[in-house]
This record gives C-alpha cells, sequence and structure tokens, in this order.
C-alpha cells in the first residue's frame, strides 16, 4: 500500500487514467454534497487558509505499461474524484467562453487534467465511469451536445457549478486556485498484498453513505477476475438493477436482499444489516459460484419486482399485486418469493399461485380489520415455507392458516363479521382500498377510487340538522357515536362537498345524489326514504357478506385437515406451587410475573417442569425459583446485552435451565427495575424480529 498526500491536480497529472469497475454503484452526489463541497472552497479562500482536507481515493494500480497510459481501478473515492472532474469542466468551460478574462488556462485544464492528450479512445480520457454515466461525463468533456439528459446527477451538477462560477462569487482564477488547496490522500494497493475488500469496507466515507446494496455489490464483483467480472455484470448485476430502476430505488432493493435472505434462511436480518446477513449466508449457500448466486438473485429479483411495481400479463396477478401494495404487506414477500420460484418451476400453476395469494392478502387483512397485532406476521411468513408439503402444497398451506390459534390466528367468517361491521373503517389506512374493493368485487367495469371520496350518509356533524336529529331518533347521539364510521355508515361520492351535511333525502334526489349513482355501494340506497340505526345494521351486514366472499376464509375439509392436527398427549399441568418456592421468593415471582405479562398482550406465559417460560413466537425470558432468589436467562448473546450495572453473567456454554447466554439474579424487590430494563431488551429484540 502506498499512500500520499496531495491535490487533485497531482493525482490527475500525467499520462493516467482512472477507471471506476462494473461493481461501483453509480454516481450519486446530489446538490447538497455539491454544495457543501462549493462552500468548503468559498470558505477556505476569502480566509486565506493554506488547505482543506477533503478525503481520500483509494485505487488499485493495473499492470505497469512500458509506453502509455498507467491505469488505476477506483476502489473508493469515485464520487468525489467525479464532482472534482465536473467542477474543473465547467471552469474549462467558463474560461473558452470568456477568452478575455485570461486568467484561467482552458487549454491546460482539459489537456492535462480532464484528458491524456496524445492518447485515442477510452483512453483518452482521464476519468472512465461505469457505463450509466460514462456517456453522458464524455459528452461534457469534449463539449458535445446532449441530446437526452433525463434526471442525470452528472449534468445538473456540472449545471450547479456552471452557476456558481458564472455568479462570480469568487473569481474564476481564485477557484482554480482553491481547488489546488483541496487535500486529498491517495491510496495506490497492491493487488497480490493487499485486501481491497477489507479495505474497502474499513472506509468511513465522509460523501453520501453507501446503502446495503451497494456493500453487496461490491462483496460480489470485486473478487472476481475481469473477465468473468464484466460477464456477471453485464448478464446478471445490470439487469437486475434495472428491474428495480435502481438509481431511484435502492431502497427497495435493500429490502429485496432482506427478503431473499428472510426466505433462504428464515431469519430477518434488521434492514441495516443486511450486508452482514449476506455475507454469512454466501459463506454457507448452495451456490459454488458467484454466477450461479447472481443467476438467482436475479431470478427472484424479477417476481419480487413484479410484486412491487405492479407487473404482470395476467390481468388477475396484476390485481392482486396492487393489493399487496396498497394493504403494504410487504412482510409477506419472503414467502411469495418461495410460491413464485414454485409455480415458474411447475411445482404449482398459475392459479395455485392466484390462490395462495389471495389467502395470504385475506388472512393480512382479516386481521387487520379484528385488529389482531402484526409484530408477529415477519415470523409467521418467513417459516411458512417450512410448512409446505410437496406433495400436499395447497392443503399444507391452507392447514397451517386455519390451525393457527391466539395471536396468529386467521380470523373465521364469524369474527370477521362481527368485527367488519363494527370497525371504525374511516379512519383506518385502508379504507379506500376495502370501499374500492367492495365496489369493484364482480364490476366488468371498475370505478378508480380516486376518482371519488367519502360520504358519511350520516353526517358527522356533532349537532346536525333536526331533520337528522328526527329520522335518527331520542338517541341519535348514541347512533351517532356508534355506527358514524362504520362500513354501514360510509359509501362514495363525486359530490361530497354538495351532499354536506344535508337532509337523507336531499342526498337522496340533488344532481349526482345516490338516486342518480350508479355505484355498486349505493344500491341498498336508492329504495330508501330514510336512514336510521336499523338501515346501517342491514346495510353493513350486506357488505360484511360480500366482504367475506373478497377476503375469503380458506376451504379445506375435515379430511384434508385431519392429517395436520396434531393429537395433543394430556401433558401434566405445572403451576407456581410444583416449585420450591417461598413467601419470599414468591414476592419476588409475582412482582416480576406481573411486569412482564404488562409488556405486551401477546406475551404467553407457560409453566414448565424446571422454570417459568415467557414468550412471544420462542422464549425470550426464562425464570428459575431458587432458595432466596429467582435465577433470570435472557435468550440474547451475552455480547449483545447492554448491562450498565454489570450485574449479568456470561453462561455461554455452560450447562443450565433455560435459554441464552445471559444470566441474572433477581435477590431483592429494589432490583426489579433493573432487571426489568434487562428483560425488556431481550422482549424487544424478539418484537423486532
Amino acid at each position: 500500500m502506498d499512500a500520499t498526500k496531495g491535490n487533485i491536480y497531482a493525482i490527475l497529472n500525467g499520462n493516467k487514467q482512472f477507471l471506476i469497475p462494473v461493481y461501483q454503484r453509480y454516481y450519486s452526489w446530489e446538490l447538497e454534497q455539491c454544495s457543501r463541497l462549493w462552500n468548503d472552497i468559498v470558505d477556505m479562500q476569502k480566509k486565506n487558509k493554506v488547505g482543506h482536507f477533503v478525503g481520500s481515493i483509494v485505487n488499485i494500480a493495473e499492470q505497469a505499461m512500458p509506453t502509455g497510459v498507467q491505469k488505476y481501478m477506483i476502489i473508493d473515492g469515485q464520487q468525489r474524484l467525479t464532482t472534482l472532474s465536473l467542477l474543473l469542466i465547467a471552469l474549462r468551460d467558463y474560461a473558452e467562453a470568456h477568452p478575455e478574462d485570461g486568467t484561467i488556462n482552458a487549454r491546460r485544464i482539459d489537456n492535462m487534467l480532464l484528458k491524456n492528450e496524445y492518447e485515442d479512445g477510452d483512453e483518452r480520457y482521464k476519468l472512465l465511469l461505469t457505463e450509466t454515466d460514462r456517456d453522458l461525463l464524455i459528452s461534457l468533456v469534449e463539449k458535445k451536445p446532449i441530446s437526452n439528459p433525463g434526471l442525470s446527477r452528472i449534468l445538473s451538477n456540472y449545471n450547479f457549478f456552471a452557476g456558481k462560477i458564472a455568479d462570480m462569487e469568487l473569481q474564476p482564477k481564485d477557484v482554480y486556485e482553491a481547488i489546488g488547496k483541496l487535500q486529498i490522500v491517495n491510496i495506490t494497493l497492491d493487488r497480490n498484498v493487499d485486501d481491497a475488500q477489507a479495505i474497502f469496507e474499513s472506509l468511513n466515507s465522509t460523501g453520501k453513505e453507501l446503502s446495503e446494496s451497494d456493500l453487496i455489490r461490491n462483496y460480489v464483483l470485486m473478487g472476481l477476475e475481469p473477465v468473468e467480472q464484466r460477464y456477471v455484470y453485464e448478464h446478471m448485476w445490470r439487469p437486475m438493477e434495472l428491474l428495480f430502476d435502481y438509481e431511484k430505488q435502492d431502497s427497495v432493493m435493500d429490502r429485496f436482499f432482506r427478503d431473499y435472505l428472510t426466505m433462504k434462511t428464515t431469519r430477518i436480518p434488521k434492514i441495516d444489516r443486511v450486508y452482514e446477513g449476506f455475507k454469512a449466508y454466501h459463506l454457507n449457500c448452495e451456490f459454488a459460484t458467484i454466477r450461479e448466486l447472481c443467476a438467482d438473485l436475479l431470478t427472484y429479483a424479477t417476481y419480487y419486482t413484479n410484486m412491487v411495481f405492479r407487473r404482470s400479463d395476467n390481468a388477475v396477478l396484476k390485481s392482486l399485486y396492487s393489493d399487496i401494495g396498497d394493504l403494504r404487506m410487504e412482510v409477506a414477500f419472503p414467502f411469495l418469493l418461495k410460491v413464485h420460484n414454485d409455480c415458474a418451476e411447475g411445482v404449482i400453476t398459475e392459479d395455485n399461485l392466484v390462490e395462495i395469494i389471495k389467502m395470504c392478502i385475506s388472512y393480512v387483512f382479516r386481521r387487520s380489520i379484528c385488529d389482531i397485532p402484526t409484530n408477529s406476521l415477519n415470523k409467521t411468513f418467513a417459516t411458512l415455507r417450512n410448512e409446505i408439503k410437496s406433495d400436499d402444497y395447497m392443503n399444507s398451506i391452507k392447514a397451517f392458516f386455519v390451525l393457527r390459534d391466539d395471536y396468529k390466528e386467521f380470523p373465521d367468517d364469524e369474527k370477521f363479521e362481527k368485527a367488519f361491521v363494527t370497525r371504525d373503517i374511516y379512519n383506518m389506512r385502508s379504507r379506500n382500498f376495502i370501499l374500492s374493493r367492495l365496489e369493484n368485487y364482480g364490476n366488468k367495469a371498475p370505478i378508480i377510487i380516486e376518482n371519488y371520496t367519502i360520504e358519511h350518509i350520516m353526517p358527522q356533524n356533532s349537532n346536525p340538522r333536526d331533520e337528522w336529529k328526527k329520522m335518527l331518533g331520542d338517541n341519535w347521539r348514541e347512533v351517532q357515536k356508534t355506527y358514524l364510521h362504520t362500513i354501514g355508515n360510509l359509501t362514495l361520492t363525486a359530490y361530497n362537498s354538495e351532499m354536506s351535511d344535508n337532509p337523507f333525502m336531499i342526498k337522496m334526489e340533488m344532481e349526482g345524489g345516490f338516486k342518480e349513482s350508479a355505484l355498486r355501494l349505493n344500491a341498498y340506497l336508492i329504495k330508501l326514504t330514510e336512514w336510521n340505526e336499523a338501515h346501517i345494521k342491514e346495510r353493513a351486514q350486506q357488505l360484511a357478506e360480500k366482504a367475506e366472499k373478497i377476503w375469503a376464509y380458506p376451504e379445506i375439509t375435515d379430511a384434508e385437515l385431519a392429517p395436520y392436527q396434531v393429537e395433543e398427549k394430556p401433558a401434566q399441568k405445572y403451576t407456581i406451587d410444583s416449585y420450591d418456592i417461598n413467601a419470599f421468593t414468591k414476592t419476588l415471582f409475582d412482582m416480576l410475573d406481573r411486569r412482564i405479562c404488562n409488556l405486551s398482550p401477546n406475551v404467553k406465559r407457560e409453566f414448565k417442569k424446571l422454570y417459568i417460560a415467557y414468550k412471544l413466537d420462542t422464549n425470550f425470558v426464562d425464570i428459575v425459583v431458587q432458595k432466596q432468589r429467582l435465577r433470570i436467562s435472557l435468550n440474547m448473546r451475552f455480547t449483545e446485552i447492554h448491562d450498565p450495572k454489570g450485574i449479568c453473567r456470561d453462561v455461554t456454554g455452560l450447562g443450565r435451565w433455560g435459554n441464552g447466554d445471559v444470566e441474572v439474579f433477581f435477590e431483592h424487590t429494589s432490583e426489579i427495575d433493573d432487571v426489568m430494563e434487562l428483560i425488556e431488551q431481550s422482549y424487544n429484540k424478539q418484537a423486532e424480529e
């Protein structure tokens, strides 16, 4: 490794070329970063500072040639190198447009800092970007017309610098001088000695933070030989990025990698730890080569982007993808990736795929109507693939859903209907989704929900007109409070402002009123002359019956379900009195038990033979009753616990009752808050996963 401190002029001067490898991300600096650089230049020059450090450039020198251009492959620093090149192009263009200025040598900038004067082809340019940006930068260097600039950051940042130079906040010669004062550490690695990947990971860039996808791309492609690197990039990686419209949607690609890893491993990495999870997966995955791994990624990325961006030639699938997006049920993607691949490989039919997606949508939707907490859904869908029986594919999935109980349950028709007619639909995030699906179910000419607004048939006004009070009856306040935002009182209209809180018959007879409406949601209203509690309940019941068909419960016979029903053997029942507990430890236990159970209604307590377990999906804390204290096991790695009081013990690898590598004792009631702070860490870890 050779590290030298210098400036951009020293780095670019000479017969040399800096190449951005295919695994590097596209140019991504925005005006914010450019503005910061410009302000540093202005501040440095106005305060007459001798220099300003702007970061490092890390590169690998290609094999030296006795003649010709010495090439360097950029590992880190392309953002600042590209940005400084854009600033130099803007300075050169100013000098050429204003020859009377005479303080800047445009030819010097052109031939020493932007081009290799005596070279041809690509070797003519000091800086070659990746294919996404290469032609545009060359066009700026060569002053060629740009026919289709689009939303390029290259062009917008060049225009930013050109505008700043033209504004004369600094004299152009001062800008040129200040650029020379910008200090850069140029680090050149030896390919045979230095670990470029390790160095890349350790760099702390002051520019725009790399996304998880950026890090994964570098990890996958950096170690390949040039020919294989280009093949994998051009045939697999770049097509995958294009599926995501990656330059604008890098966060979507980050989520894809998380869901891909979840599907493959059934473990859910945190979104900011996806890169680490990917490296661990790669070391133990089934693929012998990077090419095979990237081919698999491209396959699943196709399924993923079809769902996210609602792409399909199958109209039914496309509509279901819209439902997934509208319900924001990305939590199901790991499982849906699996079934899409099984469909592509002929394990299931496209009709099966449609049925499974509908089942997942119904599961998520019914639970939301029944107000069942959603924090278990990610683990439910992460592990669902393990429940699939290849010889009974569809029934195994249906059985899984039907047999869930407690906080994982799939609400049946009775529970769903009861919640649907009483739920405050109006204040749900999915209210437009619900009303549009009710309206469009079985409709060959579906409406566009955006053309309508939601109308309360019985108005929201807390002091409605006398006609409404009379129609609703003496208990009109209670009727309004109970049913105002429920499905029975909601509809769609294009005339919301005109309807306002008018009496029911005016809403019915007015131009564009209910009687003239072609919407199916308003069909029940047309025959009425009044609107009261009975009609709200009757209409709600009708809509609930339709909702049961739209978001259906899985159909499976008792015979088909039987193989999946485990006959439970009567288990020995334990209680707190099953343990050797005394009055003091009982006081400690009651205090701690109450606090743990209050963490969430989803916490389940089980009295085991040797300890008491508290769990969400799995145990997060176990309690062993001892003579004068409680021994507590936290289901975490010892390195994960934050223990400011130093009261935890590392029991990794030691035999013990309970789960986890962290042990703490509860010996006095005064310790309750400290102990609970530790328990909450284990609870939060499992809840977040």
